[in-house]
């Protein structure tokens, strides 16, 4: 991550971001370093909520475990960038939703580097959008080249409320080690028909048999968060209004 050069399309990180919002909010402060010491444990859960651009550069110790949970769901342009690097042993989870409506473009972009032998990384992202929001999560999973005995995955889904909104997804894998276990996972599609027809059908109205499915949709997101009832009242709370 840098702050040095206002970044464009041209780059790859920031292909699908809104420009203007970019450089109104140069240059960006420094990302917030985190280090969990060896052995050590982490958790914090994340609400964007007000539009902003949000650099995080987390590094676990041997046998270290974090875990994150993010949602991302305020402001016209709202971004969370993170990068990890897992020594031996350590463990990362990362959970996160983000739900857009209106003209929003949210983003969450991942780079977790498995440095060291014996690392685990799990990474769940949902987005919800509707009206002519976009949405967008880039992934990315490096493991180098002494980081045997990797456990890496990233299961990532999107659902459009509308054909006029957009979901970009590229999870991506970077390996150089021979004795891994990494796997990724992406869907895109819109509400099932027949699912909202069933519910209707038991004298739900439309609105509140969408509300339904989207929760399970991202039900399973917040699993374990340190403030899971809130993050679960506050995407409630969002998907009720893009329906």
């Amino acid at each position: 991550m840098t702050t040095a050069t206002l970044p464009t399309r041209r780059d790859e990180a920031w292909r699908y971001s809104d420009i203007d919002a970019v450089t109104a909010a140069w240059p960006l402060p420094a990302p917030e370093s985190i280090i969990v010491p060896a052995g050590g444990k982490f958790a914090r859960a994340i609400v964007q909520d007000a539009g902003e651009i949000r650099q995080i550069e987390l590094v676990l110790g041997k046998g270290a475990v974090a875990h994150l949970h993010v949602l991302n769901i305020g402001g016209a342009y709202g971004r969370i960038e993170l990068a990890v690097t897992l020594h031996e042993g350590a463990d990362f989870r990362f959970g996160a939703a983000q739900i857009g409506g209106g003209e929003q473009n949210l983003e969450i972009v991942t780079t977790v580097t498995h440095a060291e032998p014996g690392a685990t990384s799990r990474q769940m992202v949902r987005s919800v959008l509707g009206g002519t929001a976009t949405g967008t999560y880039l992934g990315k999973v490096a493991v180098a080249r002494d980081a045997q005995q990797t456990d890496s995955e990233q299961d990532v889904k999107a659902m459009l409320l509308g054909r006029s909104a957009t979901a970009n997804a590229k999870p991506e894998l970077e390996i150089f080690a021979d004795d891994v276990k990494c796997a990724h996972g992406c869907a895109i599609g819109e509400l099932d028909a027949m699912s909202l027809y069933y519910l209707q059908s038991r004298g739900l109205p439309p609105a509140e048999a969408k509300k339904i499915l989207l929760q399970a949709f991202v039900a399973g997101v917040f699993d374990g968060a340190e403030d899971e009832e809130q993050l679960q009242a506050l995407a409630l709370a969002k998907l009720g209004e893009l329906v």
